[in-house]
């Protein structure tokens, strides 16, 4: 199962509203919780399951991004505290952390050459950004067999970017 909703609703921190908040949270979360619970028996009764919740390199902090990243925090949480409640069934569960991936709604905003690209280019070490492939080749490795003795785990998929910046 994976976990892959995701709700953007930036604000700066003095003009956080909380309905805002407060849907940001609903959408980011709700969906994983109910969607895990009723997959949750079946998994139990094979003995096998494998969960990944996606979340965020905002998680380390981003501007104007209080509820979002709050959301995704939460995600990694999940994961962890759901690891621990289900090892003993034979379900890990996980969450992959994307950086900057380059979609559609990505380009949308940070067409080629702005400022937006050269801002979150600058971050990333490997100098371009995730393909949607990149991401789902980590979620793909845990989700498989290979990946059995992993649990509780945030693989962050984003060139480098949370590692800090390189010195070029």
């Amino acid at each position: 199962m994976v976990n892959n909703v995701g709700l953007v609703r930036p604000q700066p921190l003095g003009a956080v509203e909380l309905p805002v908040l407060e849907e940001v949270m609903r959408v980011n979360l709700h969906p994983a919780l109910t969607v895990v619970q009723a997959a949750l028996p079946g998994m139990k009764a094979r003995g096998w399951g494998r969960i990944v919740n996606v979340s965020s390199l905002t998680v380390l902090g981003a501007v104007e991004r209080t509820a979002y990243a709050a959301a995704k925090a939460a995600l990694v949480s999940f994961a962890r505290g759901w690891a621990l409640e289900l090892a003993g069934d034979g379900i890990t569960v996980n969450a992959v952390s994307p950086g900057p991936t380059e979609t559609e709604l990505f380009r949308a905003n940070n067409p080629p050459g702005s400022v937006g690209e050269a801002r979150y280019l600058a971050g990333v070490p490997m100098r371009r950004f995730a393909k949607p492939d990149d991401i789902a080749a980590a979620i793909a490795f845990l989700l498989s067999d290979e990946a059995g003795f992993i649990t509780g785990q945030t693989i962050h998929v984003d060139g480098g970017a949370s590692i800090g910046k390189a010195g070029f």
